[in-house]
């Protein structure tokens, strides 16, 4: 009996070309995510290379991209590995030394919708898939980072430069590290200017694949000064399912078009209340941030249940997504991360590497 000859790399190649990237609508090959391909005597053996350790959908790609190639005649045995590299927005972030492929801003309208809450699971939510990542609380006037990271101080400076203090695999910098507990910051433009360009300037991130920014509510001059000083990927609006909150959320999100900053998406906070019988309560109504982001044409990223679990882990310094991150709401944090991951990918996605190819036997 004649055996079958292994196929060729261009087979394999052709093979992978109708496997598609479900997030960026493309296939993998012409997305240049294939490497490493190892051919021979019936085995083909590849890497697939992620645009994000986030991706929601990893699995989906590995197991369409193995079935791809054992379709081919001759193909006895498929190996896939996943890696993943973070690509660049392609932005010039002169302030900063180290490169920051992405930086994402955390906006809302108004206080208290738990923006802070979102900032700090999605940053700890990303560092725990792999990425290296940075969490910068700009929230000036309410510094609550360093509390929700269970953070009380940052190292000692290392010349000229400040060192972040780093929490659950996130390097963390926030006015709260500077100032005495209870101290009121009250500062005008220019100053809020300075601090927040020196939080960016005069401080050593090291390279991130994210840097998240925690903005204080409002559109103010905090939102003003950090738009300019450092390019955003884009930004993100929090809000409660309430219309007081929406109409606040919309200003914020007119806000980012405004300072020509890309909306990656709304995120409804507080969405409903999980009872003990396995039912829901809409606390503050539902489907509003749906709503706005729909009449805004805007990504909506995603409902937000409350779980008294949120509030023990912030006040803890452990964030939900590792506290629970099985209960409804650490899931629902986690895979919000995971969606503006893509997001930020689809927004940031540039040329690849040329795919390396070896034959064996």
């Amino acid at each position: 009996m004649t055996s079958v000859p292994s196929p060729t790399s261009e087979d394999v190649l052709r093979a992978l070309s109708r496997v598609q990237e479900p997030e960026l609508h493309k296939d993998l090959v012409t997305l240049n995510m294939i490497r490493d391909l190892e051919i021979g005597e019936g085995r083909v053996a590849f890497t697939i290379v992620l645009t994000t350790p986030a991706c929601p959908l990893r699995d989906r790609i590995q197991r369409e991209a193995a079935e791809a190639v054992r379709s081919l005649p001759g193909v006895r045995d498929v190996e896939v590995q996943l890696e993943s590299t973070v690509p660049s927005d392609g932005r010039d972030r002169g302030l900063i030394e180290m490169p920051v492929r992405n930086a994402i801003a955390i906006a809302s309208g108004k206080g208290g919708v738990g923006k802070t809450t979102v900032a700090v699971n999605v940053a700890v939510s990303l560092a725990q898939a792999g990425a290296r990542v940075g969490l910068l609380d700009a929230d000036i006037y309410g510094p609550n980072v360093p509390i929700m990271m269970g953070l009380s101080s940052m190292p000692s400076p290392e010349g000229e430069k400040l060192v972040p203090a780093e929490a659950h695999g996130v390097r963390v910098m926030s006015i709260g590290f500077l100032v005495r507990p209870g101290q009121p910051l009250i500062w005008r433009g220019p100053m809020l200017h300075s601090a927040i360009r020196q939080f960016l300037a005069d401080v050593l991130w090291g390279e991130l694949d994210y840097l998240v920014i925690d903005l204080p509510p409002g559109t103010g001059d905090a939102q003003l000064s950090l738009s300019q000083s450092i390019p955003l990927t884009g930004g993100v609006i929090v809000t409660l399912p309430q219309q007081v909150s929406l109409d606040d959320a919309s200003r914020g999100l007119e806000m980012f078009r405004t300072l020509e900053v890309p909306i990656l998406g709304v995120v409804e906070n507080m969405s409903y209340l999980l009872l003990p019988d396995g039912q829901s309560m809409d606390v503050f109504g539902r489907g509003g941030g749906k709503r706005l982001a729909e009449a805004a044409q805007v990504p909506f990223l995603g409902e937000i249940p409350m779980d008294p679990a949120v509030r023990v882990g912030g006040d803890g310094g452990v964030p939900v997504v590792l506290s629970h991150p099985d209960s409804p709401v650490g899931t629902a944090l986690r895979e919000l991360a995971e969606r503006l991951a893509a997001a930020v990918s689809v927004a940031a996605l540039g040329g690849g590497q040329p795919i390396s190819i070896k034959t064996v036997g």
